[in-house]
């Protein structure tokens, strides 16, 4: 069994209130101008900002991005609200917590193999190390990448368990979906089984829910990619939040409450 950890499980309320009052959700940082250039970016086809999924020509008009992430994300849906805060609805965050700890918890029934990758590691690295651990300990395989794989001018390393980027030794924040792509190449150059699951963030969860991977990640109210995969049925779960707060132990009763609802903590 995995062994406890030292943060205690937040019921749900305990957890809300800790998201806004550490900005993981509710009133958050992203200004409302960058959300709405990055939905309009997409909607005009630039690709950095579809996270390694193919929307095609779906989603060609950006109030229907502004729309989904409302519904989806929780910010503001006025769109006449062009400038200041946006939110993230911290109900949300919890609600997409507990979609991603069911998949969790059937990986860990089933035994199932699992890979973890961040393009954020200055915020999630933790969350997703610790899923990890926990996930092993649960009796799932997680997935050891092969060695020398490069992208985008850097290496691709796995970390305390979770798959990054690096270069010039800094472990690089990264939207790009190629990392994930020399990972699921390099599986199928090496005749090895391509993981049962991706727990992920960026590109990294895009790619992988691309391939037809079973995929489960975090993005932040300007990343607006993963949601409308989730909408459309690519990505199993996407759950809201800031993905790079000012502490990244602000996280841990994130991690406890969705540890505990996969049922992968000691009772």
């Amino acid at each position: 069994m995995p062994k406890p950890i030292e943060t205690p499980v937040p019921s749900r309320a305990e957890l809300v209130d800790h998201l806004v009052r550490t900005r993981i959700a509710g009133q958050v940082a992203t200004p409302r101008e960058n959300n709405l250039s990055h939905y309009r970016k997409l909607a005009n086809g630039d690709r950095h900002y579809w996270l390694g999924l193919e929307l095609g020509d779906r989603w060609t008009d950006e109030q229907d991005v502004l729309a989904v992430m409302a519904e989806r994300c929780g910010v503001v849906d006025d769109p006449t609200h062009r400038f200041g805060q946006d939110t993230i609805d911290p109900e949300l965050t919890v609600s997409g917590l507990d979609r991603m700890a069911a998949r969790l918890r059937k990986a860990a029934l089933d035994r199932q193999s699992v890979l973890l990758a961040t393009g954020h590691p200055g915020g999630l690295l933790d969350v997703h190390r610790a899923t990890a651990e926990a996930l092993r300990a649960a009796g799932c395989e997680i997935v050891v990448i092969p060695n020398g794989l490069t992208a985008d001018e850097g290496s691709v390393w796995q970390f305390a368990d979770v798959a990054v980027l690096e270069r010039g030794a800094t472990l690089w924040h990264t939207h790009s979906p190629e990392p994930m792509a020399a990972i699921l190449d390099g599986l199928a150059a090496a005749d090895r089984p391509r993981p049962d699951l991706v727990v992920a963030d960026h590109g990294w969860a895009g790619c992988a829910a691309q391939r037809g991977l079973d995929a489960v990640g975090y993005a932040d109210c300007n990343d607006p990619a993963l949601f409308l995969g989730e909408a459309e049925g690519t990505l199993q779960v996407a759950v809201p939040l800031d993905d790079h707060v000012r502490d990244p132990r602000f996280y841990d009763p994130l991690v406890a409450y969705l540890l505990a609802a996969a049922g992968l903590l000691d009772a």
